[in-house]
């Protein structure tokens, strides 16, 4: 199958390991040309560098704080000046700190809100900033099915998530006239993920008297398909999204759960 996406010009946040680089190196092999964004210097850098030289796409890396504005902008800024215009945008840059909401200390609470809420807020701000007035160009926030339904000792996570389909619903509206598209992903747990493997199975085994073996088919059980949730799952969701085959979508929160959440 041919490239969708061939020279179009895309940034990614959050793009250092896991799931923002293997979106990164989808988007290069589906033609783009890819601004990595992150605050983590050397996984960001390792990045760009798996995109230029393994996917012989333009790529490059600047350290971005996604919840300072004036970081955001001048990365946007960058990528007009050095890769060309901006078609897409992906905004995966998120936190999870999870905890009951009577001991949640609130500054914590806070922090993932402005990180998963507000810096995805400012990047489709700037973004708009540059896709507005040529008409055309997509924005894709990498959201969570914690987007769709409460989650347990999870507030602030589901809070931001739930607050990103507002905001990419909200955003849709005000340019949808101008030919700019909106969409957001919800992606079920990713069991294979380094988040998973190298804390969250230990936490919930610790927490709750199981093997990490256990914890992990306890939430496989929970899935109607019976497995995780993988990278190229989503990465195949915002190909799509991205392509002109969605041109009369957005505004859509898209479900990639294997069925566990379907509103």
């Amino acid at each position: 199958m041919p490239p969708q996406l061939q020279d179009r010009v895309a940034l990614v946040t959050g793009a250092s390991q896991g799931l923002g680089r293997a979106l990164c190196e989808r988007l290069a092999q589906e033609g783009c040309h890819v601004a990595v964004a992150d605050l983590n210097e050397a996984g960001g850098a390792e990045t760009a560098r798996l995109v230029r030289e393994q996917h012989g796409r333009q790529a490059l890396f600047q350290r971005v704080d996604v919840t300072r504005e004036a970081d955001v902008s001048d990365c946007v800024d960058r990528v007009e000046r050095e890769l060309g215009p901006l078609d897409i945008v992906v905004a995966n840059a998120g936190i999870l700190i999870a905890g009951a909401i009577a001991d949640f200390p609130a500054e914590q609470w806070k922090l993932v809100l402005d990180v998963d809420l507000y810096g995805y807020f400012l990047t489709a701000k700037h973004a708009a900033r540059v896709m507005e007035p040529r008409g055309r160009g997509v924005i894709i926030q990498i959201n969570s099915k914690s987007g769709k339904k409460g989650s347990f000792k999870n507030s602030a996570y589901a809070a931001a998530k739930f607050g990103g389909i507002g905001l990419t619903q909200s955003i849709a509206l005000d340019l949808a006239e101008s030919g700019v598209r909106v969409n957001a992903i919800c992606p079920g747990n990713l069991l294979d993920s380094p988040l998973w493997v190298n804390s969250l199975y230990k936490q919930y085994a610790a927490k709750w008297g199981l093997t990490e073996a256990e914890v992990r088919q306890k939430y496989i059980d929970q899935v109607p398909m019976k497995r995780g949730c993988r990278y190229e799952d989503v990465a195949n969701a915002m190909v799509f999204l991205a392509s002109d085959q969605a041109a009369y979508m957005t505004g859509q929160a898209i479900n990639v759960t294997g069925g566990q959440e379907m509103r």
